[in-house]
């Protein structure tokens, strides 16, 4: 729990706010949520689908932007490496999110 506030407020490094939070375990939240979705599609279970793919990947993608946005507004290197990392994860998340 101490970790997934440590994100939130954008306390971590933009390197692992960004490849650890944002891509790798985003991916496998989406991935999952969706994989589950389908299954229970599948079992005509439209509803526990529906809060299954949605239930957990909003908010998590939710924190991870917000991670990942506060993250690059402590980054010490280049203004374009924080700016790349802001632009990307809010377009992954959309995109997972909507998908």
């Amino acid at each position: 729990m101490r970790k997934l506030r440590s994100v939130w407020l954008g306390e971590l490094p933009l390197k692992e706010a960004f490849w650890t939070w944002a891509i790798t375990i985003g991916l496998a939240v989406n991935l999952t949520t969706s994989i589950l979705f389908l299954a229970l599609i599948s079992a005509d279970r439209p509803w526990a689908a529906l809060f299954l793919e949605y239930g957990p990947s909003v908010p998590y993608n939710v924190l991870a932007v917000v991670g990942v946005w506060r993250a690059a507004s402590h980054y010490q290197g280049p203004a374009a490496h924080a700016d790349l990392a802001r632009i990307a994860t809010l377009s992954v998340m959309l995109l997972l999110t909507v998908t």
